[in-house]
């Protein structure tokens, strides 16, 4: 599935009540999914800690969760800004013709004319659609739009055949 070894999902961003829950801020779609991945992975610095996930869900606008072996206020706030990661085989596989944003990141794009374009840094939401950041000899901004600017994407090989101007 991904070339990387862990996928950032989320932050915890404070703290709820006093039983050690914490409030999460979470990249997933949609935003619960996170509390039902576990082991999760924190990492700040260069310090990592693995936590299992023992209940969660959306509180209002927020999503909580209670970690095992976390059981007080003080302890959930000594977690604040650690970053969430899980490992890729904690993910569903994606169906037909559906990418996790982290398995397109650094794939070789190139043109359906084989010009080298670059290689995909990172993906974005707009609202109309995702767009592929490229980098090459310049940035690229691609909208993700599969089968009209992304003709084509090879995960084993690692390309992404994209219909684009290359002076564009």
């Amino acid at each position: 599935m991904s070339k990387l070894q862990h996928i950032n999902v989320g932050k915890v961003s404070g703290v709820f009540g006093v039983k050690g829950w914490v409030k999460v801020f979470s990249f997933t779609y949609d935003r619960e999914n996170i509390i039902h991945y576990s082991p999760w992975l924190l990492k700040k610095d260069n310090e990592t800690k693995s936590f299992n996930v023992t209940d969660g869900h959306l509180q209002g606008k927020a999503v909580v969760a209670q970690l095992d072996g976390i059981n007080d206020r003080d302890e959930a706030a000594s977690l604040m800004g650690w970053d969430i990661f899980i490992s890729p085989n904690q993910l569903p596989k994606a169906a037909k013709d559906e990418y996790y944003w982290s398995d397109l990141i650094g794939l070789r794009v190139e043109t359906n004319l084989g010009v080298q374009l670059g290689i995909v840094e990172s993906l974005l939401e707009t609202g109309a659609n995702d767009v592929v950041i490229v980098k090459g000899e310049r940035e690229r901004v691609i909208p993700f739009l599969q089968g009209q600017t992304i003709v084509n994407i090879d995960l084993a090989v690692g390309i992404m055949v994209v219909d684009w101007d290359p002076d564009f």
